[in-house]
């Protein structure tokens, strides 16, 4: 594993490096002392895999695309933003905006996510072990938002096809968010993806939450929702 010191490298150079190496396929980089840096391992286009050993600022892995990245402690505004596939891993908490319009891969924080995780998500799956803050899944367009634990209010507010599943207690739901029947189809869904995250709990546990579907079109009855 190649090590990358940010005591004495900066932020551009990192991620040019990781950048233009990234035809080494399989590669694997170890971050040493990122201190809460903003937008470290972005853009990275390649199945190589960056291991950040600490905490990380805002945007970290934004735009991922095949890479692999772990980060070894825990993550602020938006990680993971902008997602097309691979893998993120926090294995501590994340703050707000976490997988913000991820459009593929798997995001999994081991800890807690703040306020709007996965909003406007548009196809990438999101697993938190913890719990989720307000408006977690606003504007969701497609994907998979799974929380072990609690959500807060506002959970899927103006819901489009992105489907959401919640283990514990859940606040007041957003506009146009509402609990649906939990198939078994729902429960290998919920298996599968807790499997591909590496973490342990009951499919049967889970309850699904949708779309209720009757804000796809304006209706002046329902300005009030807008």
């Amino acid at each position: 594993m190649d090590a990358i010191d940010l005591a004495t490298t900066t932020t551009r150079d990192l991620n040019a490096r990781l950048q233009a190496e990234a035809p080494r396929s399989n590669a694997a980089y170890e971050v040493l002392h990122p201190g809460g840096r903003h937008a470290l391992a972005c853009g990275l286009t390649a199945p190589i895999a960056v291991t950040l050993r600490g905490h990380v600022g805002y945007y970290c892995a934004g735009m991922n695309q095949n890479a692999t990245v772990t980060v070894e402690g825990n993550a602020g505004v938006g990680v993971a933003e902008n997602m097309m596939s691979g893998l993120v891993r926090v294995k501590g908490d994340a703050s707000q905006s976490a997988g913000a319009t991820g459009h593929g891969g798997l995001l999994v924080i081991e800890g807690s996510a703040s306020a709007r995780c996965g909003i406007s998500m548009k196809g990438i799956d999101i697993v938190v072990k913890g719990s989720v803050g307000h408006n977690s899944a606003f504007m969701a367009q497609a994907g998979r938002l799974v929380v072990c634990g609690d959500a807060e209010d506002g959970l899927g507010d103006s819901l489009y096809e992105a489907v959401i599943y919640v283990a514990g207690k859940t606040g007041k739901l957003g506009a146009d968010c509402e609990e649906q029947e939990m198939t078994e189809d729902d429960r290998k869904t919920v298996a599968e993806l807790l499997a591909r995250a590496g973490l342990t709990g009951d499919p049967a546990s889970f309850r699904r939450f949708g779309s209720a579907r009757q804000l796809y079109n304006f209706k002046i009855d329902n300005v009030g929702s807008y």
